[in-house]
């Protein structure tokens, strides 16, 4: 059995709808815009375009406007994860993911300061003073100066703590600011 182009052009036709004769201009082919809870979004809008757009995460947003407590609780438990959130089996010794990173011999030791250094700064967003940073550097530079000796340094990563000492730091300054 054969099927001739004729008739395949007349199938093609029938299914696009083109056959039916219906014609469209269009705004009457779109009808109204409608959002996601449902309501109809009026025209003016749409004209503006994306002007306005913007994400809205909710109570979720590690980005949106957070307290000065918030933002502090947010550090601690970055500094808890970094500096004490394992501990060493059979003993009572805590280590973080900054002393297992830092067992990468150089990468490592980079990468573990600069997650130290972006406490500071955010410390330094928190309003904390000239005197506090400059404490928070030095617990930094100490860690990662020493950090970078290869078997000791690790060791001492694992038990000098710079990112909690630093929240600890920030946590006395900001309760002796009330």
């Amino acid at each position: 059995m054969s099927v001739h182009d004729s008739d395949l052009q007349s199938r093609r036709t029938a299914r696009s709808g083109s056959a039916s004769g219906a014609k469209f201009s269009g705004a009457e082919a779109r009808g109204p815009v409608i959002d996601q809870e449902g309501r109809e979004i009026p025209p003016e809008s749409l004209e503006q375009g994306f002007r306005e757009f913007r994400f809205d995460f909710g109570a979720a947003n590690p980005f949106g406007n957070l307290t000065r407590e918030q933002r502090l609780a947010r550090l601690e438990a970055i500094a808890k994860l970094l500096d004490i959130a394992f501990i060493l089996p059979g003993t009572k010794i805590r280590y973080g993911i900054d002393g297992i990173i830092g067992l990468i011999p150089v990468v490592g030791d980079i990468i573990a300061t600069a997650l130290s250094l972006w406490l500071v700064r955010e410390a330094r967003a928190l309003g904390a003073p000239w005197h506090v940073t400059a404490r928070m550097l030095g617990n930094v530079a100490i860690q990662g100066v020493v950090g970078t000796v290869p078997v000791a340094g690790d060791a001492f990563d694992v038990l000098f703590r710079a990112n909690i000492r630093n929240v600890r730091l920030l946590r006395r300054w900001m309760d002796k600011q009330r």
